[in-house]
């Protein structure tokens, strides 16, 4: 629509200036708000643009209207922006001590400009060996800013490469450590590779530059690459593969092109490998090759542990119940006997059952005999909380299943595989259901054939992230000996927590305290859905921990349903910060996220190099703008992240449920409403009510809460590993 402010049609203007203040630039679609010193002109003057990049200090000529707003009075609303480097002093001073090049700051940049005036760039980049003229640049602060500027060059030729065609110039700085300077030819050659390689960057992104650099929507290239990125959104939905007849019209709908290029480039990739043909239920499917092979080695890792006997000698059932009671000072149930037996004489065994049935108590006793009997065991689970849940629990140091194939950072492969075995008599996995076939595979490869598994888990929970259920398939297949523990202790069945979680995992609705009465699980009705995010933050930030003596960012924890919407976690979690953790003036704006020295976040991906994982949660320790660095504690480890890679945490005063799975908080408060219809489903609720160990608290409607209860299971997951098992 015209802007009634600008004459119709009239020529555009011109104007340019010193670059004195980013008021705001949005790196994804380029938009800013800068103020120029421009001559002539005493005040500073604001311009409305878009730009790849711009930074303090720099020169901008502009193409566009003057307009007058009504607010901010007098701008300058510009149709083409281009930002050059300064060239008066003052100007590189300011461009050099913004924090664009790594290892210069302000201090640095009034010493080079002071030396080298107008000829510093010059200098950078032809005879850097000078640098070491000024005092305080040693070879080390040299490299780096020699560094620094090399790549800030590439960067900006690729940021405005990928602006031209489309694509968030936030990115850039990934693509560049992913491809280097060739950047740019490899992403002519092949656009979709963007998809593939760079997190961040979606398929449709990616089309959007194949087809500004020519690829025609029906070629190959695009109906293949539309077939892989079809079955890779199934797998982050659970899928290993998806039925033939779902697959085509999933591509046709999202390429818009006729489903015979479809069928030609799915026959294409079968036949390259990148793709498998399978049959599920009578059903022709179609999979990606890397889960099409990790299921069938699943497969085949089972009937190789089950061969050989267990690796310890006979050990007489009844003697070891009696000593390990009197030990432990415990009484075993008749359904804890049974799967003691089970467990001292199996090579492989499974062990599920809900909350306050015993599964930690039956656990201890199996590795307090089997110890005893020195059989040397390890102990693994999927999550750095869950595994420290389960050291303390057993007395036995138990690792994330990551850190104990010890995974390669330079590749991402796991040391410990088919040829170099974990060295254990009975490795030990706790939080089984959120195990997906991918991990499963790499896990029992490592499995020496003389050593016994335990799988622990509830399997009533949700399945695991990843592709496929893991724990649920096995269990179904009849593969392995399984122990259901179903009797609820009569201790647990004192937490309301307990009873809470059994009846929604039955169908019922919980069972809620009377008003007054002391409990660990609270429902605090809230009809209007517009309410339930401003009463999670009121009960986290003031009632909870006034209450019951608890912080409100370490100890409390919010788990929504889905990430959507305003009582989801993205809506709770800004919400949450400024009152918990206002920003301030050493806060950093990234990818959507703005965080201050103080905020909790989580690691949104398994990161090698850093030795962090997907789920992990930590504190923002500090804030360095000159380094353009941050550093979060996690569990009192310091991690350090580059600004451009920030997109890898996210703040975390509230998270999904399905992002909580395998970890316990002391208090969990949960919002429940009827937009979040699409997630309410029996075992997210269950799983939720499970995450905490001092205190739920659930905030919403109670029909809601109803619906949810009575929703049976999320729709199915497309993998054969049950038939293969069996």
């Amino acid at each position: 629509m015209r802007n009634p402010s600008v004459p119709f049609a009239a020529p555009l203007e011109q104007l340019s200036g010193l670059v004195e203040r980013v008021t705001f630039h949005n790196a994804d679609n380029g938009f800013c708000v800068l103020r120029l010193k421009v001559k002539g002109e005493r005040d500073l003057i604001t311009l409305i643009g878009h730009t790849p990049a711009v930074t303090p200090g720099e020169y901008a000529s502009a193409s566009g209207h003057w307009v007058s707003d009504r607010e901010h009075g007098r701008q300058f609303r510009a149709v083409f922006v281009r930002i050059a480097p300064p060239t008066t002093l003052a100007g590189i001073e300011r461009y050099l001590g913004s924090g664009m090049v790594k290892g210069i700051g302000p201090i640095y940049a009034g010493r080079l400009v002071q030396a080298f005036g107008a000829e510093v760039f010059d200098i950078i980049e032809r005879t850097p060996e000078r640098l070491r003229e000024i005092h305080g640049i040693g070879d080390k602060r040299a490299r780096k800013i020699i560094g620094g500027w090399a790549d800030q060059k590439t960067i900006r030729e690729i940021m405005v490469f990928l602006h031209a065609h489309g694509v968030s110039t936030s990115r850039a700085v990934r693509i560049f450590k992913t491809y280097g300077a060739e950047a740019i030819e490899l992403v002519r050659a092949d656009p979709y590779r963007l998809a593939r390689d760079i997190r961040g960057i979606g398929f449709l992104s990616a089309d959007t530059i194949a087809q500004k650099l020519g690829v025609a929507r029906d070629s190959p290239l695009r109906a293949r690459a539309g077939v892989s990125h079809a079955l890779a959104e199934a797998a982050s939905e659970g899928h290993c593969g998806l039925p033939h007849a779902e697959l085509v019209p999933l591509v046709v709908k999202l390429l818009e092109i006729t489903p015979d290029v479809i069928e030609a480039a799915i026959a294409q990739e079968i036949e390259d490998g990148v793709l498998v043909p399978e049959t599920i239920e009578e059903q022709p499917c179609v999979f990606l090759a890397p889960l099409h092979q990790a299921e069938r080695s699943i497969a085949a890792q089972i009937v190789r542990l089950k061969t050989p006997a267990a690796p310890w000698p006979a050990i007489d059932a009844d003697k070891a119940m009696a000593w390990v009671q009197r030990k432990l000072g415990i009484e075993l149930a008749e359904s804890q006997q049974v799967a003691l037996r089970l467990a001292l004489s199996s090579k492989l065994l499974v062990i599920t059952g809900g909350p306050g049935v015993g599964k930690t108590t039956l656990v201890n006793s199996i590795l307090t005999i089997l110890r005893a009997k020195e059989v040397h065991a390890l102990a693994a689970a999927p999550t750095g909380r869950a595994a420290k849940r389960l050291s303390e629990s057993t007395g036995l140091e138990a690792r994330t299943i990551h850190r104990l194939l010890e995974v390669d950072p330079r590749n991402g492969q796991f040391k410990h595989n088919e040829d170099s075995p974990l060295q254990c008599d009975l490795l030990v996995v706790d939080e089984g259901s959120m195990i997906d076939v991918p991990l499963a595979n790499q896990l029992l490869k490592a499995v020496a054939t003389r050593s016994a598994v335990i799988f622990v888990g509830d399997v009533d929970q949700l399945p695991s992230v990843g592709p496929g259920q893991f724990l649920a398939d096995l269990i179904a297949s009849g593969a392995i000996p399984v122990v259901r523990l179903t009797e609820v202790f009569r201790q647990a069945a004192s937490s309301r927590i307990v009873r809470a979680a059994h009846q929604v995992n039955q169908g019922h609705f919980p069972s809620l305290p009377a008003k007054g009465e002391p409990s660990d699980f609270y429902f605090v009705p809230v009809e209007d859905a517009e309410a339930i995010a401003p009463t999670v933050v009121d009960l986290v930030a003031e009632r909870l921990p006034r209450k019951f003596d608890v912080d409100a960012v370490r100890d409390i924890q919010v788990l929504c349903p889905m990430n959507r919407g305003a009582s989801g976690a993205r809506g709770i979690n800004p919400l949450l910060q400024a009152r918990l953790n206002p920003p301030g003036t050493s806060s950093v704006t990234k990818f959507g996220n703005t965080f201050g020295v103080g905020d909790k976040v989580m690691q949104m991906e398994n990161n090698y190099d850093r030795d962090v994982y997907n789920g992990d949660i930590g504190l923002v320790a500090q804030i360095d703008p000159e380094e353009q660095e941050l550093v979060v504690e996690f569990d009192g480890r310091p991690v350090i992240y580059p600004w451009a890679e920030l997109d890898e945490v996210t703040l975390c005063y509230a998270t999904t449920i399905h992002k909580s799975q395998g970890s316990e908080y002391p208090v969990v408060v949960i919002p429940v409403s009827t937009q979040h219809f699409m997630m309410l489903k029996r075992n997210l609720v269950y799983t939720g009510i499970t995450r905490g160990k001092r205190l739920v608290v659930l905030v919403g409607q109670k029909r809601a809460l109803a619906m949810a209860v009575k929703g049976r299971q999320t729709r199915r997951r497309w993998s054969k590993l049950r038939e293969r098992l069996a």
